[in-house]
């Protein structure tokens, strides 16, 4: 098997100022990071990501599998050894996804929430698991997919490079076929775009240059609420790609790129006036004594008797049960305000450090959150084992000291 094409393109999306995804496209070795952190580190983190996989070359003699576990083993180390001579790169670390071609098959290593996909006859199909918290609730039945969908820890990850001196990485190898198209991404596109419209993207679109940029402005068009990095590469048999010339992906000639973007923009909605409709200024006008009431019904011959005036009693009601509806909704909302200020919940911000927070945790859209934080821990979720973030996780609310109080011991045994 060689690689035909590939294509890489990361992007900030539309709510964060910096990007903090890296990715590796060196054939055969293609990889994207996600970097976690506050200030600045999760940059750094990812980009120490990438940097290992292009400077790191003590295990290329090893086979494909190994190769691949030992290069993200090396990142994990730089991560690990910046972040503790470093005060302002601790606590960083990132995700990584990397895919390594070797012959007839891809070795693929994966730590964290990005992933990797196969795209084989039309079919997608996700190739690794996430190691995240929600994921695991699905996982082990506790929430659905759709829950997680809207989870307020949904970026909460369990493992990542650079939190300890070595990392636990899920490797693997898949068989390739000619014409499959391997997909690495970060969580930017997955929590944005359904595989359904990715689906859709990739089997529209021209280039895999095409195609990457696309998936991003179909991210960003969604909310763009984190960095979207989408990596792209296609496999066909040697003898194929001597004996025919290379064309796209979808076997079509090159398209200009802004006109497939362009292209994806909804197109504009046409209406037409049935025949049938005619302009009521141009309807005959129908003979009263004529007008078509069926074969057994005449016109009306007097003036239909008018409503009877409504009775106070009726008005009487009617005020009544306004007035109730909105004493229920005033109850509601006052009882919502009392939830938010006295109720407290344990869980973790998008850098992965555990907080208290004050609210409920419900996400109603568009960003719209009934809970904010009120103390941030120096300890990570990833620090804590299976079983302790099930405990510290489960959602229930109680008062800030008791929240503090739980937090405190764990604090003791694993914040640095």
């Amino acid at each position: 098997m060689r690689i035909v094409d590939s294509a890489g393109v990361t992007d900030a999306g539309r709510k964060r100022r910096r990007n903090e995804d890296s990715f590796v496209r060196e054939p055969p070795l293609f990889a994207v990071a996600d970097g976690m952190g506050g200030a600045q580190a999760g940059e750094v983190a990812s980009r120490l990501a990438a940097a290992a996989f292009r400077e790191f070359h003590d295990a290329d003699e090893l086979g494909p599998e190994a190769r691949v576990a030992a290069i993200i083993q090396e990142a994990s180390r730089r991560i690990y050894e910046r972040a503790k001579s470093d005060a302002q790169a601790s606590g960083m670390g990132t995700t990584i996804t990397a895919a390594l071609v070797a012959g007839p098959s891809v070795a693929v290593g994966h730590v964290g929430d990005s992933r990797a996909y196969r795209l084989r006859q039309g079919h997608l199909e996700q190739l690794t698991d996430d190691h995240s918290l929600v994921a695991d609730l699905v996982r082990s039945g506790r929430i659905t997919a759709e829950e997680a969908d809207t989870h307020p820890q949904r970026s909460v990850i369990t493992r990542a490079l650079g939190t300890d001196a070595d990392v636990d990485v899920d490797t693997f190898m898949v068989d390739a076929e000619p014409g499959d198209l391997f997909m690495i991404c970060s969580d930017g596109l997955t929590t944005m775009v359904d595989d359904t419209a990715m689906l859709d993207i990739i089997g529209r679109s021209g280039t895999l240059e095409q195609t990457s940029k696309a998936l991003v402005k179909a991210a960003n068009r969604a909310g763009g609420e984190d960095n979207v990095t989408v990596v792209l590469f296609t496999l066909e048999a040697e003898e194929e790609l001597e004996q025919t010339a290379v064309t796209t992906p979808n076997g079509q000639g090159e398209t200009d790129l802004e006109d497939t973007l362009a292209g994806l923009e909804a197109p504009a909605l046409r209406t037409a006036v049935p025949a049938a409709v005619l302009d009521r200024e141009e309807t005959p006008e129908m003979d009263e004594s004529t007008a078509e009431w069926g074969p057994a019904l005449e016109a009306p011959a007097t003036e239909p008797k008018r409503p009877a005036p409504k009775t106070r009693s009726s008005w009487r009601r009617r005020v009544f049960w306004s007035v109730l509806g909105i004493a229920f909704v005033l109850g509601v909302v006052g009882a919502a305000f009392w939830a938010l200020s006295r109720a407290n919940f344990i869980g973790a911000d998008a850098d992965g450090n555990v907080v208290v927070y004050q609210g409920v945790p419900w996400d109603l859209g568009g960003g719209i959150n009934l809970y904010r934080a009120r103390y941030v821990s120096r300890l990570r979720a990833v620090q804590l084992t299976a079983p302790e973030r099930n405990a510290l996780f489960d959602h229930h609310l109680v008062s800030y000291d008791q929240a503090r109080a739980e937090l405190t011991r764990y604090e003791a045994e694993g914040a640095p």
